[in-house]
């Protein structure tokens, strides 16, 4: 029997429309599928995109979020945010990783959906820019899209069109993953989500002109490389 998910209960409109990629409610509900976020906890939802994971935890959890992305600009997020009575939770930014405005020790828990990858795989870049800004024992929680396998030496030839460099090198499996967050975070868990075809379902079903253009590439990965990586802990 099909999983019955969270999201379902949220406007199909509402959600397609603001999906940037697999959709993010599904993952971020199997991300927290087993951690209690207390009520009113600061949590920094990070590479926020359209503010559809933000609206997730504040309803869900009803956490104070700080909704942060480069790419969308914060009004819009505010306007998608009044859409669905979530503005009193959810605090739009727009700023760069690298260049997060708060204090240190700010946040209680900082989640990462189909974003971190972007600004993440440097070794550097959780300790320099992250860390500094969450309490001891806050919790982390990132999704990641990924592969099981290692594959940029040896790149299959049918995904070598829809794969450019740029993409692979964001790209990687759970014991990579594993590797840069091992004495980053106590409680370290790395694994491969379930949820990758009902999240990329979600996405290829939409009109979007990016997911049409990745109807192909999953159709050429055919469930072979491709997955979704999970990583949660807590701050040392």
């Amino acid at each position: 029997m099909p999983k019955n998910y969270k999201a379902d209960n949220y406007n199909k409109n509402f959600v397609d429309q603001n999906m940037m990629g697999p959709n993010s409610m599904v993952i971020l509900e199997e991300l927290l599928g087993n951690i209690k976020l207390q009520r009113e906890i600061k949590v920094l939802d990070l590479g926020c995109g359209k503010a559809l994971s933000s609206v997730f935890l504040a309803t869900e959890f009803g956490v104070q979020v700080f909704a942060v992305d480069l790419w969308i600009n914060a009004t819009k997020n505010y306007q998608r945010l009044q859409q669905v009575h979530a503005e009193d939770l959810v605090i739009p930014l727009h700023a760069d990783a690298h260049q997060l405005p708060f204090a240190d020790g700010y946040f209680d828990a900082v989640v990462s959906i189909d974003a971190y990858q972007y600004f993440g795989c440097d070794d550097k870049y959780y300790d320099e820019h992250l860390k500094p800004l969450l309490k001891k024992d806050a919790l982390v929680a990132i999704s990641i899209p990924g592969m099981k396998y290692e594959l940029h030496k040896n790149v299959p030839d049918e995904m070598k069109p829809f794969w450019p460099d740029k993409a692979l090198i964001t790209w990687h499996g759970v014991n990579w993953w594993k590797e840069m967050f091992e004495g980053k975070l106590r409680d370290l868990e790395v694994k491969e989500m379930t949820c990758f075809d009902r999240a990329w379902g979600d996405w290829l079903s939409t009109d979007d002109p990016y997911a049409i253009m990745d109807r192909k590439m999953m159709a050429a990965d055919h469930g072979r490389y491709m997955n979704l990586v999970s990583i949660t802990g807590k701050s040392i």
